[in-house]
């Protein structure tokens, strides 16, 4: 039986006032924007844009991400704590996605999975701060909350709350988008390009590993290639992108109607997640999250209780969909062994089955006496190997890896075979909010996660 032209329209009304029902609700981390016309604006000006992704595509990632919850792939998601305008270079977009993409064939040809590749890139602009406000000496300024927000610069100025910068942000992740899309599929991640990608970067023991495995992959290729096979499939790549859904400002006018299924998709991404600030389940952001089609991820910290994770799978798959929820621990190296698996245990026991995945990066953050936030190496890789053996006590799956990495040789966390000191933080820190693994660590964290999965 069709339906009416007024059942339709009542239909696509309900989702729509659904969607909206966040601005009732208790909501956090929001800027204190001062001219609410300008909000309307801004937000009017978004919702007329074309959208940044399309809902094929999410159905696509929502497909690849349930095989990854029954151990059948492996996601890993990595880019910046916080994209800048001034950073959406094509060399530094194009070296995020080149040190992904060698981390994706570690993984790949050690473990002998597939390996999901999902950026934290095109709209990862918003950060959750611990304070409203930033002093320093006498004065006191607004904290900085991302470029779709204020200015970094500690000036009255700059740290106002600017609507404008909202579709700023849209246009950097356009272009950005579009660099991504044109360096994976345009022959760039041809894998028989893997010497290739390593060229420019300072040798090091992780990028000499990585060259015999490249040696490796192209003896492999040539001999398959005598054999006739044909590698068309080889010059491309799938890739998406993500960010944390926190400025509801943006999101909310970026989520549009599918004409094919009267369905709502946050068009801002293919996956979007709740940071461990937000996750009430009686919040906004949790209850707009609810309501759109896209995978969605959760970040959970060493407090959280497996109650608060069964209320959460409740709440944000109702329906029990694969692929659909992606519960991403963030516990740090001395809690995750004792944390983990209690609430392992109790989504086994449910009728759950979301995908499991590690933040390494958050729980492990220090501050330098000299001032400089960071990160020891070696607790991210204790807290990866923390991850894998929880999972492996319980028998479950560890379906991936979230991490905060850039392409470039920057000097933002310690240790590694580099053996970044204190003393070496101030040569090369660039990151504005929280420290990234550099190049040569994120592909050290690699080869380890490759020897984890061969045990699971």
């Amino acid at each position: 039986m069709s339906l009416t032209n007024e059942a339709v329209v009542a239909a696509s009304q309900s989702v729509i006032d659904g969607l909206d029902a966040w601005r009732a609700l208790p909501i956090k981390q929001q800027p204190p924007w001062l001219d609410a016309g300008a909000v309307i604006e801004a937000s009017t000006k978004l919702a007329s844009f074309p959208p940044l992704v399309f809902a094929g595509e999410v159905d696509t990632l929502r497909d690849r991400l349930a095989v990854a919850a029954s151990g059948q792939a492996f996601l890993l998601q990595g880019g910046d704590c916080a994209e800048t305008f001034a950073g959406a270079t094509a060399d530094q977009i194009r070296n995020r996605v080149k040190t992904l993409l060698q981390m994706a064939v570690v993984l790949t040809y050690a473990a002998e999975l597939p390996v999901i590749k999902m950026g934290r890139m095109a709209g990862q602009f918003a950060k959750p701060r611990s304070s409203d406000t930033e002093t320093r000496g006498d004065i006191t300024l607004p904290a900085y909350r991302g470029d779709i927000v204020n200015g970094y610069d500690f000036t009255p100025e700059s740290r106002l709350a600017d609507p404008a910068r909202m579709v700023q942000g849209y246009h950097t992740s356009a272009s950005t988008l579009n660099l991504i899309r044109a360096f994976t599929q345009g022959g760039f991640a041809d894998l028989r390009e893997v010497h290739n990608w390593n060229k420019g970067f300072t040798s090091n023991p992780a990028n000499a590993r990585y060259d015999q495995l490249a040696r490796e992959i192209d003896r492999a290729i040539n001999f398959m290639t005598a054999c006739g096979a044909d590698f068309e499939a080889l010059k491309r790549t799938e890739f998406f992108v993500s960010h944390e859904a926190l400025l509801m400002d943006y999101e909310r006018p970026m989520t549009r109607i599918d004409s094919r299924t009267g369905t709502p998709y946050n068009t801002s991404a293919h996956f979007v997640w709740i940071g461990e600030r937000t996750r009430e389940l009686d919040g906004a952001h949790v209850d707009f999250l609810s309501r759109v089609r896209n995978p969605i991820g959760v970040k959970l910290g060493p407090t959280t209780s497996p109650a608060d994770v069964l209320a959460l799978i409740d709440k944000l798959d109702p329906h029990r969909e694969p692929g659909r929820l992606t519960l991403i621990t963030r516990m740090g190296a001395g809690k995750i062994r004792d944390a983990l698996p209690p609430l392992l245990e109790a989504v086994k026991a449910s009728d759950a089955n979301p995908l499991w995945i590690t933040d390494p990066m958050h729980g492990n953050g220090m501050t330098t006496p000299t001032g400089y936030k960071t990160r020891r190496f070696d607790d991210v890789l204790d807290e990866v190997q923390g991850f894998f053996e929880a999972h492996r006590s319980v028998g479950t799956y560890p379906g991936g890896m979230h991490v905060e990495l850039t392409g470039d040789d920057v000097t933002e966390c310690l240790g590694g075979s580099e053996m970044i000191d204190e003393e070496s933080l101030a040569t090369r820190y660039e990151s504005l909010c929280d420290p990234r693994l550099n190049h040569s660590q994120s592909l050290e964290l690699a080869f380890l996660v490759a020897e984890e999965l061969k045990r699971r």
